[in-house]
């Protein structure tokens, strides 16, 4: 029914409507076509046969289906190793990141506080202007983060422009709601524990997802305070299969059939890590897609 009332609607549209329709129609798609092809070729390239891909035969769709490259890798102890690493670093981090948003954003949206312009001030000010990375290095080494686990979490426990989000959440609660719990003696806790954060479950679900990308894929941290391999995260040890199959084919000696294979053999495990990286991403992101323009846009306008 509403694909046929939008069809109607359409016919009843003048040309110039109409011509707009199509044309944000026609973006649409090719926008979807755009992002879509190179992802669909990294899986195709990691479940083609090796010489479908050294031939050049895969184009959009696997050609030989073959899990061979996936076995490779997949027996390889490290992947997991770095695997685990991510997941504590995701898990642990982004629990932590919502705890300490929310703390820092509910007295942020309380008028009575009386810090309220002055912090909201600062919170801004560090949008724009920073320590930079050499003092935050000194900072972290000196406080003996270095090769800890805790180096991934503390210094990225919180982001201003995810608080000034959880803030404008906070503000859009009807005040009436407070002041209630408050004559029945509820404190501040309570208030933000049972009244607040559950009020907020779309933006709080918006800003896990934010957070848990975040230090899904951050490798540049672990690049500067993780000098150990055995805890080191899944980008950075997908940085580094990717750096030593460059080098791989770069120097890879012999004829040009033998060259020829080995380049594609590295191609190939690039494009299966890439793959197996995505994989926990992928099988989060529809449980909380249907909260992201709802939890966005909750506290943006005012009415």
């Amino acid at each position: 029914m509403e694909q046929k009332s939008a069809w109607v609607e359409f016919k009843n549209e003048c040309l110039a409507d109409k011509l707009f329709d199509v044309l944000v129609f026609l973006l649409i798609v090719l926008a979807v076509g755009v992002t879509f092809y190179p992802f669909m070729y990294v899986v195709s390239i990691s479940l083609s046969s090796g010489a479908a891909v050294n031939k050049g035969l895969v184009m959009l769709f696997p050609v030989d289906f073959n899990l061979s490259t996936y076995k490779m890798v997949m027996n390889y102890k490290d992947l997991w190793v770095s695997y685990g690493n991510t997941f504590y670093y995701t898990f642990v981090g982004t629990f932590l990141n919502i705890v300490f948003t929310c703390l820092a954003a509910y007295p942020l949206s309380r008028k009575r506080f009386f810090l309220r312009k002055k912090m909201n001030f600062l919170l801004a000010f560090t949008m724009y202007f920073s320590g930079g990375l050499i003092p935050t290095y000194v900072v972290v080494t000196g406080l003996g983060l270095y090769n800890s686990r805790l180096a991934m979490i503390l210094p990225v426990l919180v982001s201003a422009y995810n608080v000034m989000i959880c803030r404008s959440a906070f503000e859009s609660i009807s005040e009436e709601l407070f002041e209630s719990a408050y004559l029945e003696g509820a404190n501040d806790l309570h208030v933000l524990y049972k009244i607040a954060i559950p009020l907020i479950k779309p933006t709080l679900a918006v800003l896990t997802l934010y957070y848990a990308v975040a230090r899904y894929n951050d490798f540049f941290s672990a690049l500067l305070y993780i000098g150990k391999q055995n805890l080191q995260p899944l980008q950075l040890f997908l940085r580094r299969i990717l750096l030593m199959a460059s080098s791989e084919i770069m120097q890879s000696s012999g004829s040009a059939t033998a060259a020829s294979a080995a380049a594609q053999s590295t191609i190939q495990i690039r494009y299966v890590c890439i793959v197996l990286s995505m994989v926990p991403i992928l099988c989060l992101t529809p449980f909380i897609q249907k909260y992201l323009v709802k939890g966005t846009m909750l506290g943006a306008v005012k009415g």
